[in-house]
């Protein structure tokens, strides 16, 4: 995909993940969270013996979404420690 594509993919896959987790950390952060969930998320799936993010679908949406609200527990537990 091309990068503007990404930063739209990423921007999306952030706001979704971030409004079903609870709270917003800004349009910036919420990118960044949907692309780095977006390699979490096809990582994991690889690993799984899946398909990882492949495009703008809905199976890479979701592939996508479950990296990031991964990412996002992740980053919760180590904030709180």
């Amino acid at each position: 995909m091309s990068f503007i594509i990404w930063i739209i993919f990423g921007g999306l896959v952030g706001l979704v993940a971030s409004m079903i987790m609870g709270g917003s950390s800004g349009l910036l952060l919420d990118i960044i969270l949907g692309i780095v969930g977006a390699s979490l998320g096809g990582w994991i799936m690889e690993s799984l013996g899946k398909g990882g993010v492949s495009g703008f679908n809905i199976y890479s949406f979701l592939v996508a979404l479950l990296g990031a609200i991964i990412l996002i527990v992740i980053v919760r537990l180590l904030r709180g420690l």
